[in-house]
């Protein structure tokens, strides 16, 4: 099979398809041919070597796929040859073939796309996870979505709303904003010409948010502990621009907030199970209805994964990338 390999560490011209051996599933795997494989930011970071796969997973990038059972592994009762499906991984993507556990597999919902269902695990599954699973998202509660209009933010945005929260996001430029809005959002502010903090405590008449969606770190921190309600509560998902931020212990007691963060590649396949029964029992009838779907900004050639990441790391893309074999 033709795999994308991370050459050794560096920028996007380090990603080189190579001949591989097709994976042999082991127990309670199954072996996918791949139609579609989702372009996510751990795939740079670990392609910039800041990142590693965690022990025992491949080297070959990519975290979600899209495809047709092509073979099972031992002791698996629920998937057979020719079953289509969208999966969660912790590496392997990139390729022609991948190997993943069963329970981190899902059918693809009727009425999406084959290819289209490769850019919805990584994000679907890190969103119900933060949001509803630890967040605890409630019918009725606010929500601010910062950079609402990547991958995770047109996700979160369609998802919340669809479970009746009020949501607002953040975004840096008119046109995304609008994009936000489409989607669902009350308002989005576009953080390159408004504080979004200021702007959010006039649109909730002072009270603030409930819960916030963070992937940016430091710059933010003390703004959004600033913005949360009582009871409050802000799910750290990422620290792109910064890891490290002062924090005032004074207003976390006062508002009874709660600072959570979290990871999903690490999680082990039986956490990750968990989330995928969850996704497929409340979520998978959402899409389904077409009231949360996968906003798709370009689709490239496998053999073009080097192209994809630099579209990505330009920041001009608006929802997902997927590779295509």
């Amino acid at each position: 099979m033709i795999a994308i390999a991370i050459t050794h560490p560096g920028g996007p011209e380090v990603l080189q398809p190579v001949e591989m051996p097709v994976p042999v599933p082991g127990p309670r795997e199954v072996l996918i041919r791949v139609a579609a494989a989702g372009i996510n930011r751990p795939d740079l970071m670990q392609r910039e070597g800041k990142y590693p796969p965690p022990p025992g997973a491949t080297d070959i990038p990519g975290l979600e796929v899209s495809g047709t059972i092509e073979a099972c592994g031992p002791a698996v009762t629920r998937w057979h040859s020719g079953d289509a499906v969208c999966a969660l991984v912790s590496g392997g993507g990139y390729a022609e073939f991948c190997v993943a556990p069963d329970v981190q597999c899902l059918p693809v919902p009727k009425g999406l796309d084959l290819v289209s269902a490769g850019g919805v695990p990584e994000t679907f599954f890190t969103v119900w996870m933060n949001v509803f699973d630890r967040g605890h998202l409630r019918e009725g509660e606010s929500l601010l979505v910062h950079g609402g209009a990547s991958g995770i933010g047109t996700t979160a945005i369609q998802m919340a709303r669809a479970f009746g929260a009020r949501v607002f996001a953040t975004a840096g430029t008119d046109e995304r904003c609008r994009v936000c809005e489409r989607l669902g959002a009350e308002a989005a502010i576009n953080y390159t010409k408004q504080d979004f903090a200021t702007a959010l405590m006039t649109l909730t008449g002072g009270r603030g948010v409930d819960v916030i969606l963070d992937m940016v770190g430091a710059p933010y921190f003390a703004r959004n502990l600033d913005l949360l309600a009582v009871e409050g509560r802000l799910l750290q998902i990422a620290v792109m621009h910064g890891g490290k931020s002062e924090i005032n212990l004074v207003r976390l007691l006062r508002q009874r907030l709660t600072i959570t963060g979290s990871v999903l590649r690490a999680r082990t396949v039986e956490e990750k199970g968990a989330i995928a029964r969850a996704v497929e029992g409340a979520v998978w009838p959402l899409v389904e209805a077409g009231r949360i779907l996968p906003v798709i900004y370009a689709r490239f050639p496998l053999r073009e994964a080097a192209e994809a990441h630099r579209l990505m790391e330009s920041g001009s893309h608006i929802g997902k990338i997927v590779l295509t074999v």
